[in-house]
């Protein structure tokens, strides 16, 4: 194989050092081991710094090119332009710790920010606050969606009554327990080819417009169908209906069987919101540290249009998900849905509020327009809520997406046996079919739901109640200890 090009060589040839060169770098080594010679390797590489633009679908070029173009692309007004004070913004519930309402006045006082709100179940996060609420003008926060983009609920509502699970219980404890996959099997050679399910998304032509996209089909094949770490579930439960609800086909009255679950992108969507991120860090290198993770994207610029292709990819893969999850859950229990109600709760949308045209960023908080029907879970063991939308403007018409968390993941490991959630579980008639579940996310780790649901009676209205009854989760052995941002509570 021809020697190796070195930085010295390309520095000489105009390439700026630092990553931009290490991708170039990359390319040439691919390049020369396809026996290329060192000059058409430089010529190629030239090419590419000459005319990025030509290169952003190329297999090999692609990233490469990116870089390039984000380095041509002029920078972001000067830190000056954040605010001095935040935009005024409600608050709905008490208790939050300080930093909860310090990340979202951080938010408020960004130059794009137009509204914001706080949802009664807020506690920490990453960039916006958990139950965070912010409509910016014609810019994007890749944090301010989240790592997890379009974490979701999906409820499908059969016409059998709850008692069945009491008559085929096995049955359906089976279908639950061998149709559900959480965490990051495939890395353990978990996962069998034979049992990865297909889906239509899967051959969808967008996933071939961005290099970042074609990069991560192969992981979206593998995860498909699938549910992550931390708090995702999916779990057999009770309906209990308090009001009619003609679009669901049900009355007051009515106790229905209920499969809810409860995930998101994958590492889809967590590795477009890392790159994504860096990317808009890297426009904002003037930003405030505070800031950092708030770095926002003109939605105009590239990059800008780029993530909002990119983050509704993985909006439609969470949907694919649930959607593979509940046909085979149901199939495997001989049950077929009546209904269902799904709803993202990290996302960012393009509304009209104020007769101003915003994006709003609910980074776990649940669409509440006036007359939308949305799925808020309680814990493992209290019951949640399917809820219709208020409308309220005040709140970008939202509402709480669960019950949120008084302290952090840590502090519940260590007040919280596994003793003391199992004798809580047995009180309430709920069964964990993987006991070795992490502590962190048992009931005592969440806020009383309904408390949190009495904070926001002006936001939504809850038309049914669902109680859990057989439960799974991730196992805390296998997934839930790594180390870094993943132990961030959510």
């Amino acid at each position: 194989m021809t020697q190796k090009l070195t930085g010295k060589e390309l520095l000489a040839e105009g390439w700026p050092p630092g990553p931009i060169m290490g991708a170039a770098l990359e390319a040439a080594e691919t390049l020369l081991a396809d026996n290329l010679d060192r000059g058409e390797v430089l010529a190629r590489l030239n090419g590419v710094r000459l005319a990025p633009a030509q290169f952003r679908s190329d297999p090999l070029f692609g990233v490469l090119a990116q870089r390039l173009i984000e380095l041509e692309q002029p920078k972001a007004p000067p830190a000056a332009s954040i605010r001095e004070a935040p935009i005024p913004f409600r608050v709905w519930g008490t208790d939050f710790e300080p930093q909860t309402l310090q990340q979202l006045e951080n938010a408020a006082r960004l130059p794009v920010s137009q509204a914001a709100a706080l949802m009664p179940d807020g506690h920490p996060g990453y960039g916006l606050p958990i139950g965070g609420v912010l409509g910016t003008e014609n810019s994007v926060i890749p944090y301010g969606v989240g790592v997890d983009i379009a974490c979701r609920m999906r409820m499908s509502i059969y016409n059998e009554p709850p008692s069945l699970l009491n008559a085929q219980g096995d049955r359906l404890r089976k279908a639950l327990l061998f149709n559900t996959r959480f965490g990051i099997g495939e890395r353990d050679g978990e996962w069998d080819p034979r049992n990865r399910r297909d889906h239509p998304l899967l051959d969808d032509p967008r996933w071939h417009e961005l290099s970042l996209l074609r990069h991560l089909h192969d992981k979206a094949v593998r995860q498909m169908g699938t549910s992550g770490t931390s708090n995702h579930f999916a779990e057999w439960a009770a309906l209990t209906v308090l009001e009619d609800i003609p679009q669901l086909g049900l009355q007051a009255g009515d106790t229905r069987l209920c499969f809810v679950t409860h995930s998101g992108s994958r590492g889809i969507g967590a590795t477009i919101a890392q790159e994504y991120t860096r990317i808009a860090k890297d426009l904002r290198p003037e930003l405030p540290k505070q800031f950092h993770e708030l770095a926002w994207l003109d939605l105009e610029s590239e990059a800008g249009q780029e993530y909002w292709l990119a983050m509704h990819v993985a909006g439609d893969f969470a949907s694919a998900c649930h959607q593979m999850i509940h046909q085979t859950v149901s199939a495997a229990a001989g049950l077929q849905p009546a209904a269902f109600v799904e709803n993202h709760h990290n996302f960012a949308w393009e509304e009209t509020h104020g007769g101003k045209t915003l994006i709003v960023h609910r980074k776990g908080a649940t669409p509440a327009a006036a007359g939308e029907l949305g799925v808020v879970p309680g814990t493992m063991a209290d019951k949640g809520y399917l809820v219709v939308g208020l409308g309220n403007e005040a709140s970008l018409d939202s509402s709480s997406h669960g019950a949120g968390r008084p302290r952090s993941r840590t502090a519940s490991k260590q007040m919280i046996t596994r003793h003391q959630r199992d004798a809580y579980l047995k009180q309430r008639g709920v069964e964990l079919l993987n006991p070795d579940a992490g502590v962190d996310e048992s009931p005592q780790a969440y806020k009383n739901p309904a408390e949190v649901m009495a904070q926001q009676t002006d936001l939504v209205r809850p038309i049914a109640t669902f109680q859990p009854l057989m439960v799974m989760m991730a196992s805390d052995e296998k997934f839930g200890k790594k180390k870094g941002k993943d132990n961030k509570r959510r």
